[in-house]
């Protein structure tokens, strides 16, 4: 069996990886390390799990001077988290290395303190591409005597969207460099891109059907969209497992899961872009320790973490693809340990779990959740051409009114309120007419005229006319005339005469004289205790007046 001092790693080195506790070489580093020492470019072919952090790390370690005032190396990765984890792996060794610095540069932290950071002999960069571009325009990297570039994750890298931040950190190193690529698929962009910026490449290739057959079993849950939250909850009370990564398409689909799983009481916590890079990393920290059993991630958060005892890997949503599939349950079945991937699937799914299947070269175990039923894809396309059967069917029928309840409605305004009308009738109460002269429109209420003195109309209350003498007019709650003395009108309650001797005139009541002590009193209750205003003939207010106006 080969052994690290085979592949050309030192003595010093090799101790180090012992203390460490690891012993033998995976096939990516069996493949890659010797023509990376030989200062070869390479494009290595691994998933995560497979040990390639250690493939590009350890002859990086070999070659770099701690004493050189320059950055010897820069590594670039797609995500915060597989910076700091990249940058902890290093520091096992840096420990051990006399005056080997290394530092871990990324967006959340604070500018200041990295660009004091960069004032030291740093020996290895470990950044993400933003913030690198933050210090090469402010002038805090130098990166014109570095060596060797390495590209962790090239393919996420460009999937998110890096080529132009990748593409301008390139054309910051100097042409003389080695340039290491490292990616679970191969896409065509990241052939594009080794073509234009690698050296004569060789490729080191480890089979995906290795890691996804071998150690991890997997399995297709058939469930419903409604359904899919509580079959989760299902399969994991009977798995139980010890850490899983739960992974959903969006960041809110994250929370939303999340607050969920925590109301059922699990121990969850949810990882995507939107957190603050502190609680993120008190996350991921909680989670490697094991205080943390759920985590709930978006697949750019959680791309590229290699946390150790994770048992189970659950595709709340499934994968866009067979590469992401490969990335997402590469999290578990890690350092020759078994796991289980899960994913939960509905009708909309098959097409992607076909192409899933395919993309490995293997047919997925399936099974179902007791009380719940997946439609297949022919009820589907039954159901489906059933509707626009009866669509066309009813775009065809003549259109007649249909029955009782589409023929009538009730009326809810109006005087006929609450009685039924015809449709199909003529209501002069849904016609809106515009008067000659202008003014105010028919409406629902009834027809509406303008009076031939300018003054209010007729409406469907009854008639309304001016009083040739001005003041109130008629309407249809009875006649009202001015009286010619002045003073209150009659109206519809009774009579309204003004008292010749002043004070309050009669209505229908009852009559009202004046009191020849100055008060008033009326058949109804004595006003003898009326204020001394009205005693005085004043015009104080008193319980009576506030009835005659």
């Amino acid at each position: 069996m080969t052994n690290f001092i085979d592949l050309g790693v030192s003595p010093a080195i090799n101790m180090i990886l012992k203390q460490i506790g690891i012993s033998n070489p995976t096939p990516i580093q069996e493949k890659a390390i010797p023509d990376i020492l030989d200062g070869r470019d390479v494009i290595a072919k691994a998933q995560t799990g497979t040990g390639k952090t250690l493939a590009f790390l350890l002859p990086i370690l070999e070659k770099v001077d701690p004493a050189a005032s320059h950055i010897q190396s820069l590594i670039v990765t797609p995500t915060r988290e597989l910076a700091l984890q990249i940058t902890a792996e290093l520091k096992k060794f840096a420990n051990e290395i006399e005056e080997l610095q290394v530092l871990a540069v990324y967006g959340g932290q604070d500018v200041e303190q990295q660009m004091k950071k960069l004032t030291r002999n740093i020996s290895v960069v470990v950044a993400t591409p933003g913030r690198l571009l933050d210090h090469l325009r402010r002038g805090t990297i130098d990166l014109s005597q570095t060596q060797t570039l390495v590209l962790d994750e090239a393919d996420q890298m460009l999937h998110i969207g890096f080529l132009p931040e990748v593409e301008e950190i390139m054309g910051q190193l100097p042409d003389e460099r080695q340039t290491l690529l490292f990616s679970a698929t191969m896409p065509e962009q990241v052939h594009q891109l080794a073509k234009r910026y690698m050296n004569k490449p060789l490729t080191a290739a480890v089979k995906a059907e290795q890691v996804t057959v071998e150690q991890i079993r997997q399995l297709v849950i058939e469930t419903t969209d409604r359904a899919k939250q509580s079959s989760l909850i299902t399969i994991i009370k009977e798995e139980q497992p010890y850490l899983a990564i739960i992974f959903c398409r969006t960041k809110r689909r994250v929370s939303v899961l999340n607050d969920a799983l925590k109301a059922e009481g699990f121990n969850s916590e949810e990882l995507h872009g939107d957190l603050s890079q502190a609680k993120r990393e008190r996350v991921m920290k909680n989670f490697r320790d094991a205080k943390l059993q759920y985590l709930v991630a978006t697949d750019v958060a959680a791309r590229g973490l290699d946390v150790e005892g994770v048992t189970h890997v659950f595709n709340y949503d499934v994968p866009e693809d067979a590469e992401s599939y490969i990335h997402r349950i590469g999290r578990t079945g890690r350092a020759g340990e078994n796991g289980l991937a899960v994913t939960f699937i509905a009708t909309k799914d098959l097409q992607l779990l076909g192409d899933i299947e395919k993309g490995i070269s293997m047919k997925i175990e399936r099974r179902k959740i007791e009380g719940v039923t997946m439609f297949q894809p022919d009820e589907v396309g039954h159901k489906k051409k059933r509707y626009e059967d009866t669509s066309e069917e009813s775009a065809r029928r003549p259109r007649t009114g249909g029955g009782r309840r589409h023929r009538e409605r009730i009326d809810t305004r109006g005087p006929n309120r609450g009685s039924h009308r015809s449709v199909n009738q003529t209501d002069n109460r849904e016609i809106e007419r515009e008067k000659p002269r202008g003014g105010r429109s028919e409406d629902s209420r009834g027809p509406k005229r303008e009076d031939s003195r300018g003054s209010r109309s007729e409406d469907s209350r009854g008639p309304r006319r001016e009083n040739p003498r001005g003041g109130r007019s008629e309407d249809s709650r009875g006649p009202i005339r001015e009286n010619p003395r002045g003073g209150r009108l009659e109206d519809s309650r009774g009579p309204r005469r003004e008292n010749p001797r002043g004070g309050r005139s009669e209505d229908s009541r009852g009559p009202m004289r004046d009191n020849p002590r100055g008060g008033q009193r009326d058949s109804r209750r004595s006003t003898s205790t009326q204020g001394p205003s009205n005693r005085r003939g004043g015009s104080g207010s008193s319980p009576n007046r506030g009835r005659n106006r």
